[in-house]
């Protein structure tokens, strides 16, 4: 793998994603990023102008087609891709959970993530191998109750990882997730936010008690995760694959704020 990598990171304009682009731009790599939001990534390459970017819905085959239209237009090699954008889906027992969300959450966070990596590995290929990272979540380890969509999609990038590390190893190609557990942010509060009108208790009350379910008490910021993924595309981790690691605080379960 080249001192300098080449770097697709989608849902990269804020969050987990911005902070790990940012800190791939640090190390020197070349990084293109992808969001929905033309304004965030408008944002993003004003303050990084050696960054590349697309506005891009990646659930949609076309988008994804798009994206590496233009990152080829700019870069000649693909070392690493970052599966990250995704979204939080309905919050509602199944009895209620709202068909639309469910369709949407899944075409984005697992279709994308289809769509994405199919269309990454020629270029993989072509680099002599390389590295995807799946951004999952610790809710691919356990159930999660009111969030079916999401957790269906996140099992589902485990096991699209484990799928793919097998085909693709062979090729100098490794495939690992990272499952965070919540991670501060707008993001975050606005899950609690819904979750504590449907519980019908305070949101401070809901926080608590997802604090309660990791055995360090705590959320993990951006730089956390984004530690994790720049290590897994890093020679360091040249023999590493097939894996998930979690960056959580030791999650106990997601079970126990139905008390």
């Amino acid at each position: 793998m080249s001192e300098h990598q080449a770097v697709l990171i989608t849902g990269a304009a804020s969050g987990i994603g911005r902070r790990t682009a940012e800190r791939f731009l640090e190390r020197g790599d070349e990084v293109h990023i992808c969001d929905v939001s033309a304004e965030l990534v408008g944002k993003f390459l004003e303050a990084n102008p050696s960054a590349t970017g697309s506005v891009a819905d990646i659930g949609n085959r076309d988008d994804a087609d798009r994206v590496f239209a233009e990152f080829e237009l700019r870069h000649d090699h693909l070392d690493v891709l970052v599966n990250n954008a995704g979204i939080a889906g309905p919050s509602a027992p199944i009895d209620s959970h709202d068909d639309d969300g469910w369709d949407q959450c899944i075409r984005v966070n697992l279709s994308g993530t289809f769509y994405m990596t199919k269309r990454a590995v020629p270029l993989l290929r072509k680099s002599g191998g390389g590295a995807v990272i799946n951004v999952s979540s610790t809710a691919a380890l356990h159930g999660y109750p009111l969030r079916s969509a999401y957790t269906a999609s996140k099992w589902g990038m485990m096991g699209l990882m484990k799928t793919w590390a097998m085909e693709l190893g062979p090729e100098g190609i490794r495939v690992n997730a990272v499952c965070p557990t919540s991670v501060e942010g707008p993001r975050i509060d606005a899950v609690i936010a819904r979750e504590a009108e449907q519980r019908g208790l305070p949101a401070e009350k809901v926080r608590e008690i997802y604090l309660r379910q990791t055995s360090m008490r705590t959320f993990v910021s951006p730089d956390d995760v984004a530690d994790t993924i720049l290590f897994l595309a890093s020679d360091a981790a040249k023999k590493i694959s097939g894996q998930s690691i979690s960056v959580d605080g030791h999650t106990e379960g997601l079970s126990n704020w139905l008390d």
